[in-house]
């Protein structure tokens, strides 16, 4: 495995009064694609600065290795950026450009050759490799950039919001294309954005950060399936959650069927959860839009644990693949339900359910989470 293990244990940074990281240790595996993930301001970047070496931290510790880089310049910590502004030399080629770092260090010009040829065919510009940055797309000025990154081998590359620049589209298909690069160089990515599903589509894990602290470190599945505040829940993705408290908690094959108060609901919910919750636990019951089903009719089922509610289509927003309803329940609060529906057959006549229809929302006990760590 290539790459270098990275530690980073209790760092704080703070910009005068402004707390940017706030005692953040995290631990990144060798050879691991690994994303920073979290709103503007969160102290992402400033994280990834100082894993540069382009800051410093107030205090805490950076190893690599095992071995303290902190007095390191940039350029001795075996590792390379790529921003999100390409950064490129305007007046050189693509292939001068990815030479760059290698004649600076005065590698041996056959030398130089090869490894330009082989980082510009890994990132697919063969067919450009003459062409200077204005005559390139943006996607393709990335792909340069992150070419010049890798040419001097380093141990970990970080990459700053680099695809940030570039329409949707064409992020999707870089992303893809980094992911099939980091599976081929095999060094430790460090990948910062605030997309969670940029973050979602190829971390191996991912760190979700708020107001400069880390709130959560885990796979993809992890952090989606099974958030650990209400941050992370409503941050990742979209979620309906509510505030709730603990009333019963039995076992239950192998889990724990609790039933829980809900007073946004105006009434009681059974969920399940790993752990044993103690009764009277103030929490935060959550469930995903697309784990909810809506019905015109109340659902057939035999499942005693399926929740069921009463409500009118608020508002109905058609997406093509999907639609988002927000149904208004029948209760005396009122409280609005996001439910994503997919569409998948052919819909001849239009969605079957429309604006201030009668509904009927419905999910399991197992659809549902509790978020034990909140953060209201």
């Amino acid at each position: 495995m290539k790459g270098v293990e990275i530690a980073v244990e209790q760092v704080s940074r703070a910009y005068g009064t402004f707390k940017a990281l706030d005692d953040v240790s995290v631990k990144i595996k060798k050879g691991e694609f690994f994303s920073l993930l979290g709103p503007s301001g969160c102290g992402k970047t400033t994280l990834l600065r100082i894993i540069a070496g382009f800051d410093y931290p107030d205090n805490g510790t950076v190893e690599f290795d095992g071995k303290d880089i902190l007095p390191l310049p940039p350029d001795k910590r075996q590792s390379n950026t790529v921003f999100q502004t390409y950064a490129l030399f305007p007046h050189l080629t693509v292939y001068e450009n990815v030479a760059f770092p290698l004649r600076l260090r005065r590698v041996e010009a056959s030398e130089i050759d090869r490894r330009v040829r082989e980082y510009v065919r890994l990132v697919q510009l063969e067919e450009h490799i003459d062409k200077k940055p204005s005559m390139l797309s943006g996607g393709q000025k990335q792909r340069v950039a992150i070419a010049r990154a890798l040419i001097n081998e380093p141990s970990v590359l970080l990459l700053d919001e680099p695809l940030s620049a570039l329409d949707a589209k064409l992020r999707q298909n870089l992303l893809i294309e980094l992911d099939v690069i980091h599976d081929k160089v095999g060094i430790t990515f460090i990948y910062v954005t605030h997309d969670q599903s940029e973050a979602l589509s190829v971390s191996d894990r991912i760190a979700v950060m708020n107001k400069g602290k880390i709130l959560q470190i885990g796979t993809p599945y992890e952090i989606y399936e099974a958030p650990a505040t209400r941050f992370v829940a409503q941050f990742i993705g979209e979620s309906n959650v509510f505030p709730c408290k603990v009333l019963t908690c039995e076992p239950f094959e192998d889990e724990y069927m609790l039933t829980v108060d809900v007073p946004s609901l105006g009434d009681v919910v059974t969920v399940t959860d790993y752990d044993p919750l103690e009764i009277g636990s103030e929490v935060d019951f959550t469930v995903r839009p697309e784990k909810i089903r809506i019905t015109p009719n109340p659902p057939k089922s035999t499942n005693k644990y399926l929740n069921t509610y009463k409500g009118v289509v608020d508002e109905p927003v058609y997406s093509g693949f999907q639609s988002k309803f927000y149904i208004r329940l029948e209760n005396e609060q009122k409280s609005i339900i996001k439910v994503f529906k997919q569409h998948t057959a052919f819909l001849d006549d239009g969605p079957e359910i429309e604006w201030r229809d009668d509904v009927y929302v419905s999910w399991t006990a197992t659809d549902g989470y509790l978020v034990k760590v909140t953060d209201r």
